[in-house]
């Protein structure tokens, strides 16, 4: 602690008694009083989310404006940090805080692109023709590559030539089932997002 001499201890005693003596007698700044204004996000709709970039699945408020009407395109025009969310509480890292720019890039696949052998072209696809074949390629795959028994007779129902990449912005419910389905269909090469 630094050293005060006689005279600068009165001084600062002196100015500390002289303040609040004139608060004491009124002169005090005036109490500041809220102002209701009208923001930018009082007419969007709020949407609870989960951002997508990493494991730790901090939650997520969209919000948008437009009701999707032929005047009034629906489009996302602010995110923020969820304050009720028990992982982040409001907090969000700079690429969650940067999300608004991956919703409104040009270069953000809007649906399923297929690309056919010996070509270089990417064809647009709707969802259920995009499911519809990767469940097809799995059958077939799994119906080609299914170990049922090994050489000595042991049963171990293993389908060791496809794997699953699962996404690990997900509740635990999800990556239960989802752990579940895949373990059900053989499958031993299993990998979460987050180590990768």
């Amino acid at each position: 602690m630094t050293q005060l001499s006689r005279r600068q201890f009165l001084k600062i005693t002196g100015t500390t008694v002289a303040g609040s003596s004139l608060a004491l007698l009124g002169f005090m700044p005036t109490a500041a009083l809220a102002e209701v204004r009208q923001y930018k996000l009082s007419r969007t709709t709020e949407t609870r989310n989960t951002c997508p970039y990493c494991s730790v699945g901090c939650g997520i408020l969209m919000y948008g404006l437009g009701d999707g009407a032929k005047n009034a395109t629906a489009s996302i025009i602010h995110i923020e940090g969820d304050a009720d969310h028990p992982v982040n509480r409001g907090t969000l890292c700079p690429k969650g805080a940067s999300l608004i720019d991956f919703i409104h890039s040009p270069n953000r696949l809007l649906a399923p692109e297929y690309r056919a052998p010996g070509t270089n072209e990417w064809q647009k696809i709707s969802w259920d023709d995009a499911l519809d074949r990767i469940a097809k390629l799995m059958k077939q795959d799994r119906d080609a590559n299914f170990i049922e028994k090994t050489a000595d007779g042991k049963t171990v129902n293993r389908w060791l030539s496809t794997g699953m990449l699962a996404a690990s912005a997900t509740s635990n419910e999800t990556a239960y089932l989802t752990h579940k389905t895949m373990r059900s269909l053989g499958m031993l090469a299993f990998d979460n997002q987050a180590r990768v």
